[in-house]
């Protein structure tokens, strides 16, 4: 009797020493952030930080080079599901575990007690004195520390992208402007706001996502602080109802989810391991309407409310709107966009947030599936059924569906991150804005009916 094949997982490549010295570096720099968390000593503490930041980057940046800058360029997904790091095994649990605990130490477990002192996170916060007072002219705090780290991230990672994906001119110039985006607009211009007494504003973020911009205290914060505040008031007022709307119109969502927005810059830099981890049933669909428009129609009745009760002077509502909002910070501002967002990469992709909660992706979304005219084309003639483009789409887009039956994607989820189109090998995928005429019709596929034997 013949024994029936076994079929066994076959082996990951291995890492080059190089590599492997690089990977070391990097957890040098972990342990060293490790030590300055729980040194007594101010200026060890500050040692051990920056020379934390040190290792960690130049690892970083070493290893992504070895790893990309020194193999031919193109998307390289391969044994990703086999790692224990990207395929939800025990090392992803762990730094998920670390992720999620850092979120959950972040918001509740280091606020300054009126002295000085954050909490948990204390020994992290004052090494970054210097720098926060050169910047803003005030000592470091939780916030900044927070900043600090996310920008550093999506700068790193950011690098890391680009080598991987040097091959699109598409993807480098994604990548260099959410960069760009999150170190100017939303590190960088805050912070000196603040240097120059200034409030601290962030340009690239806008109601419905950020809140509060619109909420009636707010507003009346920022108008009283003379030209400027108005300034801000209204760029944000027209980047919410006018700009939104024309830029959609022309360009999808793309131009703020996957350009401009620090949280999909994050998804896309150091989320870009995890993408292919999205839930692509129709299950995980039902659940995304459910919830995402759930969430912006919260914060659009919490919004009126506040105006209904600033208007009546708090007479008719008292604090029930100013409860809800302060409810809705703590679930869906913090739990919802920090803790789970972005602790859960490694076990359910890098755009749990923007999929499920996010609700500026939202209402980018209605304005880009009912009003806009982006779409990507598919050419179904060209489709070899590869899978490649379902694999990388973060959003749990099965995109290989519209593709066979040369369908356009016209998908209120969809980023319009264009990776789907970057990993096709047969160029099936294009990105198109308009025009709206013909935008839902398929292409012409090539029946088996009309094919020819040719002799």
């Amino acid at each position: 009797m013949i024994a029936a094949p076994v079929l066994t997982t076959p082996p990951l490549p291995a890492s080059s020493p190089a590599e492997k010295l690089t990977l070391a570096i990097v957890a040098g720099g972990l342990l060293a952030l490790l030590l300055a968390l729980a040194d007594a000593n101010p200026e060890r503490q500050k040692t051990w930080f920056y020379l934390a930041l040190g290792l960690v980057s130049a690892g970083t940046l070493a290893w992504s080079w070895l790893k990309y800058g020194q193999h031919p360029a193109g998307v390289q997904q391969d044994n990703l599901w086999l790692r224990d790091s990207t395929g939800r095994g025990a090392i992803a649990w762990v730094t998920g575990l670390v992720l999620t605990g850092f979120y959950v130490v972040l918001y509740w477990f280091s606020n300054n007690d009126g002295q000085g002192n954050f909490g948990l996170l204390n020994n992290l916060v004052h090494p970054l004195d210097g720098f926060s007072q050169w910047l803003r002219a005030r000592p470091a705090d939780q916030w900044f520390l927070y900043g600090t780290f996310y920008t550093l991230a999506i700068l790193l990672m950011g690098g890391r992208a680009v080598w991987k994906y040097r091959h699109s001119r598409y993807q480098l110039i994604r990548t260099a402007s959410v960069m760009f985006f999150q170190l100017g607009f939303a590190f960088l211009i805050p912070g000196l706001l603040q240097l120059f007494q200034k409030p601290e504003f962030y340009f690239s973020y806008f109601w419905p996502l950020k809140y509060d911009y619109l909420f009636p205290g707010t507003v009346t914060s920022l108008a009283q602080n003379g030209g400027l505040g108005v300034f801000m008031v209204f760029w944000g007022a027209v980047l919410s109802f006018v700009a939104t709307p024309v830029l959609t119109y022309f360009y999808g969502k793309r131009w703020y989810c996957s350009w401009v927005c620090g949280c999909g810059g994050l998804a896309e830099t150091a989320g870009d391991p995890y993408r292919h981890l999205a839930d692509t049933s129709r299950t995980a669909w039902r659940w995304e309407v459910r919830i995402i428009y759930t969430v912006l129609g919260l914060i659009i009745a919490i919004t009126a409310l506040l105006w209904v009760n600033f208007y009546q002077q708090g007479a008719l509502l008292g604090e029930v709107g100013n409860v809800a909002a302060k409810w809705y910070g703590f679930a869906i501002g913090a739990v919802f966009s920090g803790v789970i967002g972005v602790g859960f990469y490694p076990i359910m992709g890098s755009r749990v947030w923007c999929r499920f909660g996010c609700p500026m992706a939202a209402y980018l979304g209605l304005l880009q599936k009912h009003f806009s005219r982006f779409r990507i084309s598919t050419n179904g003639a060209q489709c070899i059924s590869c899978g490649n483009c379902s694999n990388v789409c973060e959003m749990g887009i099965d995109v290989q569906q519209y593709a066979q039956r040369g369908e356009p994607i016209i998908r209120a989820s969809c980023v319009g991150c264009g990776m789907c189109s970057t990993a096709c090998p047969r160029g099936v995928l294009n990105l198109e804005n308009g025009p709206r005429e013909g935008r839902y019709q398929a292409s012409q596929l090539i029946h088996a009916d009309s094919l020819r034997i040719l002799s």
